[in-house]
């Protein structure tokens, strides 16, 4: 059975979200591979937001154990440089090779095989599903409008 999509629009902005995944405040997507083992990417609004990425690495080897909210790698685009932050505590099990061969997958398929990395651990409280994840982007972009406009 496919994955229910919503589809999302605001102002110049649009993309699809996967009702079943999970999402962040920091704009990045966890699904849910088995009972304990996630993939984490950006979502779409992420990668618009830091422009086209030319370069991205992990610090962190696999079967390390990382907390929520660590550092545990960065990305560079030509917008701006920013750490890769793991949205729950776990093991790291490891990047997307596919990404490591080309950066380029992570603007043109986000939601797909653009994946960043798989940890095996929980979620925290902090992660919304997918109507909460709406509501920030709405909050987000109307505030981004309302800078403009100032």
């Amino acid at each position: 059975m496919p994955a229910e999509e919503i589809h999302y629009k605001r102002s110049r902005f649009s993309t699809r979200l996967l009702e079943h995944r999970l999402y962040t405040a920091g704009h990045s997507w966890l699904e849910q591979e088995d009972d304990d083992l996630w993939r984490v990417g950006f979502t779409k609004f992420a990668v618009r937001m830091l422009g086209e990425i030319v370069e991205l690495g992990f610090e962190t080897e696999p079967g390390t154990t990382i907390e929520t909210g660590q550092v545990i790698g960065w990305l560079e685009g030509f917008k701006a440089v920013t750490d890769v932050f793991s949205p729950l505590a776990g093991r790291f099990e490891g990047f997307n090779p596919a990404v490591d061969e080309s950066v380029k997958v992570l603007t043109s398929d986000p939601y797909g095989k653009g994946w960043l990395f798989k940890v095996r651990g929980r979620p925290g409280e902090d992660c919304l599903d997918v109507h909460g994840y709406v509501s920030l982007l709405d909050t987000t972009i109307d505030k981004m409008l309302g800078q403009r406009h100032e």
